[in-house]
């Protein structure tokens, strides 16, 4: 098949403008080996713009993420800064007071990087789900063992109600759950009171976790799952972290407000 030279150079000019970043439509929708080569490179630029937008806008999430990051960070070791040059001078009766401060800030620090590496993880994909059958109960024990001070050092109770059987990785799921718990108590008064409960219908299995608060306002209700976008009291990671488990295992988490029961938002996890 004899293709003229005009077709080829006009097809060089048209690639090397494509490559420019000017966006061309090279298909004529005819017969013939040349306009098959025109598709074939108008479907390999399309995707390799696609790809460049996907790395621009990754590039600009990471750029986000890491700006909110730093200002995490940034935060509670400025105000252990503070209070290292505080304690030096301070008199014997004010020494509890801010080696108390130290070390609740030590610990958000210690939480946020914990998350951080966490999300880092799921972000890589690089972790690997390994489901087994796990009750309720089981789960909520897991979940509440390594964040019980916090609901202890409120005067808060954690109560668990009603029963199933769930089909999860145990320890990701647990975590997704503590953070749900570890909201609530941070949204729920000195003394007040957090409800786990479980079971299923025919769409799923849940667990929902109730707190004593004032609810979300619902302003604030799309932006309580978007990283770093959450809530006064903690870190912004915590929600958004829960929500990626339960959605790389087919799950999925909603919330709504309780008022007429009398507690604040109900955070339901659930296993589909």
């Amino acid at each position: 098949m004899f293709i003229p030279k005009k077709e080829i150079d006009k097809l060089s000019a048209d690639i090397r403008r494509i490559i420019d970043g000017h966006t061309i439509d090279l298909r004529d929708n005819l017969e013939g080996r040349l306009s098959a080569l025109k598709n074939d490179i108008h479907t390999l630029a399309g995707r390799l713009n696609e790809q460049s937008d996907n790395s621009r806008r990754e590039k600009i999430a990471l750029a986000d993420s890491l700006a909110n990051i730093s200002h995490q960070l940034k935060t509670p070791l400025a105000a252990m800064s503070v209070m290292v040059d505080l304690l030096e001078d301070a008199p014997s009766e004010k020494r509890a007071e801010f080696i108390a401060n130290l070390k609740q800030g030590l610990a958000q620090t210690n939480r946020l990087a914990d998350s951080l590496l966490k999300m880092a993880k799921l972000d890589s994909g690089s972790v690997e789900f390994f489901p087994v059958k796990i009750s309720a109960r089981e789960l909520f024990d897991l979940a509440l063992a390594p964040m019980q001070i916090l609901p202890d050092i409120k005067g808060q109770t954690v109560k668990f109600g009603g029963g199933a059987e769930l089909f999860c990785d145990k320890n990701w799921t647990a975590e997704a759950l503590g953070n749900v718990i570890k909201n609530a108590s941070e949204h729920s008064p000195e003394g007040g009171e957090i409800f786990v409960t479980a079971g299923e219908n025919p769409l799923c299995t849940w667990v929902s976790v109730s707190d004593s608060g004032a609810g979300v306002p619902r302003e604030k209700m799309r932006d309580i799952f978007r990283r770093f976008g959450g809530s006064a009291g903690g870190t912004g990671i915590g929600l958004p972290l829960a929500l990626d488990i339960m959605q790389r295992q087919n799950g999925d988490i909603s919330v709504e407000n309780n008022g007429e029961r009398g507690r604040g938002a109900c955070f339901t996890l659930k296993f589909f």
